[in-house]
């Protein structure tokens, strides 16, 4: 932090004490907002409004409004300043002559006036007189929080103004907006301070406020479609479903290890034995695993079931789902969108969208049937990949199942352009899915692909309890070998199987990666408010 920076911040501290003295709490306990400052211009903007003149003769009660003071300047009788709210920012005036203070700690009947200024220690003491138009100038800082009420007008030059005949002291900024943060580049400070962020970038500020939109147009559509929403556990004894290395804590009570979740699945999955056909939920999940802009290791998924459908079910509520979305939302269905080499590229979201046969195109582009290996043969497969001249980081600890999953994302993913739906998966790949009829070794499954983008996955589900648990044992095995990536196992659910479980098709979407897309973002920490950040050696400002 700068000297300068310093020197203001221990002034601003000085007034507090200053306030206090005049009987003026620096944080203020409440004060009744009635109009947010958008609903103020959508109001008046094209209202018959009366003259200035007039309403500083005798100003009418027309708004009540508060938030940061952004912009302070005063013209002899007369002072300017803008305050920004959640919404908007709208211009103030203040009078000289036409101006008071709101009530205080010591009452109504006590008037600036009353307080004398050479107590207060300031340096001009001997040449003003406080009144509460001056307290605006010499106690009221830039981002300090005001409420002021009255009229409404417009200047000679049409900018809609709220002249203030009272105002009340919210709460003193004691730190004053590092200089740095006008018009604030640096990615790692944006997501360290999101709320000087927030402040300074209109977009930034519009961003979130879209994400929070997203989440209540998303709800609507579930619920128009008949599904409840439940919340299932964040700790669990097992880590449940995906090829995925989870987080580990230990639970004190117990004492014993639990894990956080790294997918609802299994969890959601039980409320359909519960008597429940259409379950949804949407939170957080954990991945111990790397982090780059396309992967954060918390994240958000929304996941459902589906009794009675199948993936091809699926298939058509995502796309109508989307429909939904990009129409309730009002954005267009071009998009730009960059990949994970950061080449942009014309993106068409126009329903229907390619279906992609995932064995096929993988051996397409590299000559290798990766619906012949199974879960015990990561040697052959490891080998066979070498021979095509393919590698990459870890493959030597890979199982079966990690092994081709990486393949794809090495071979096929960048391929896809377009929406598509990526389908024909080897049974060995997803445990919780089930076999076609058509075909053993095929899974039902489907994964829908943006530009390198894995938006979501859905498959028709596995409900034979004895297979359940022989997946599961395979698992287990590629475990115990070195696949930290493997499955875990999870006995409760494959107990609540064998009661009964209905046919039923299982959906997933990771919910950051669609936030980047719809806002055309390229790191997923543009769509969280508080990412976490490794910790700074020297946390002081400099």
């Amino acid at each position: 932090m700068t000297q300068v920076q310093l020197g203001e911040r221990d002034v601003r501290i000085s007034k507090i004490q200053k306030l206090l003295s005049m009987w003026i709490h620096p944080y203020a306990q409440s004060f009744k907002k009635t109009n947010y400052i958008e609903d103020i211009i959508k109001q008046y903007e094209d209202a018959n409004l009366r003259e200035i003149e007039t309403i500083i003769e005798k100003p009418e009660v027309q708004v009540s409004t508060a938030w940061r003071l952004m912009l302070y300047r005063s013209h002899g009788k007369l002072a300017f300043a803008k305050i920004l709210d959640s919404t908007w920012q709208i211009q103030l005036m203040f009078h000289r002559d036409q101006c008071r203070i709101l009530k205080t700690t010591k009452g109504d009947d006590w008037k600036m006036e009353d307080i004398p200024t050479e107590s207060l220690d300031f340096p001009e003491s001997e040449t003003w007189t406080m009144t509460a138009y001056k307290f605006m100038e010499k106690m009221v800082d830039i981002w300090d929080f005001i409420g002021v009420k009255w009229e409404v007008f417009k200047t000679h030059k049409w900018e809609l103004t709220i002249f203030v005949s009272e105002f009340k002291f919210l709460s003193k900024a004691v730190r004053p907006l590092p200089e740095k943060f006008h018009g604030l580049s640096d990615q790692e400070d944006l997501y360290r301070k999101r709320y000087l962020d927030m402040t300074m970038n209109p977009d930034s500020y519009a961003r979130f406020l879209f994400k929070s939109k997203f989440y209540k147009t998303l709800r609507e559509f579930y619920f128009k479609h008949g599904f409840t929403e439940i919340q299932t556990p964040i700790l669990d004894n097992a880590a449940s479903w995906a090829a995925a290395r989870p987080f580990i804590t230990h639970h004190n009570d117990y004492d014993a290890d639990v894990y956080l979740r790294i997918a609802f699945e299994t969890s959601l999955k039980k409320a359909t034995v519960w008597r429940f056909e259409r379950v949804f939920e949407i939170w957080q999940d954990f991945r111990n695993e790397w982090s780059d802009p396309s992967h954060l290791q918390e994240f958000t998924q929304v996941e459902h079931y589906a009794v009675y459908w199948n993936y091809e079910d699926n298939m058509h509520f995502t796309e109508e789902m989307f429909d939904y979305l990009f129409d309730n939302l009002g954005i267009s269905r071009q998009l730009k969108v960059k990949d994970k080499d950061w080449v942009e590229r014309d993106v068409d979201f126009t329903t229907p969208w390619e279906r992609i046969d995932y064995t096929k195109w993988i051996y397409d582009a590299c000559w290798i049937d990766i619906t012949k290996y199974w879960i015990d043969d990561a040697d052959v497969l490891r080998k066979d990949i070498k021979a095509k001249n393919i590698e990459f980081e870890g493959m030597e600890d890979m199982w079966t199942t990690t092994l081709i999953d990486y393949l794809y994302k090495k071979v096929l993913r960048p391929k896809i352009i377009w929406p598509a739906f990526i389908y024909n998966y080897p049974v060995i790949m997803q445990p919780l899915a089930r076999i076609s009829d058509a075909d053993a070794g095929i899974v039902e499954q489907f994964q829908l692909l943006v530009n390198g983008w894995e938006i979501c996955k859905a498959y028709s589900e596995l409900v034979d309890p004895l297979l359940q648990q022989a997946n599961f044992d395979k698992q287990a095995e590629a475990a115990e070998r070195g696949d930290d990536e493997a499955t875990s196992w999870d006995d409760a659910f494959v107990e609540a199987m064998e009661y009964w479980m209905p046919p039923q098709s299982w959906f997933g979407m990771w919910l950051e990666r669609i936030l980047a897309i719809l806002t055309e973002q390229e790191n997923l920490r543009d769509v969280v408010m508080f990412p976490l950040m490794k910790l700074r050696n020297d946390t002081k400002e400099e």
